[in-house]
């Protein structure tokens, strides 16, 4: 009697996943993975956390796709420009003062 409710509840719980909304998590996930490190050296982890959320919140979806492509390896100039120019937008800027992160100049 018992399996039946759990593959009920099973096929449930795997219908209700949008296979986009899947992917663009792992994908922010991953891009994740690549801008707190770079971020985390300017700033402690708590900060930096913040400011990671931030960065990834003004990054458009290819942006997000090009930071995730840097999973695994460190990150390098053109990945380190790629963050910093997206840090200095005004959405992430405000998004930084709003979290009492540090503003980058």
């Amino acid at each position: 009697m018992r399996r039946p409710v759990l593959f009920l509840i099973a096929s449930l719980a795997l219908a209700a996943c949008d296979p986009a909304e899947l992917a663009d998590s792992a994908v922010r996930r991953a891009a994740s993975s690549v801008v707190f490190p770079v971020v985390n050296i300017d700033m402690p982890a708590g900060p930096a956390q913040s400011a990671t959320d931030c960065i990834l919140n003004a990054a458009s979806p290819d942006e997000l796709q090009l930071l995730a492509r840097d999973l695994g390896v460190e990150a390098g100039t053109s990945t380190t420009a790629t963050i910093r120019t997206i840090a200095l937008r005004p959405a992430a800027q405000t998004c930084f003062a709003v979290n009492g992160v540090p503003a980058i100049v």
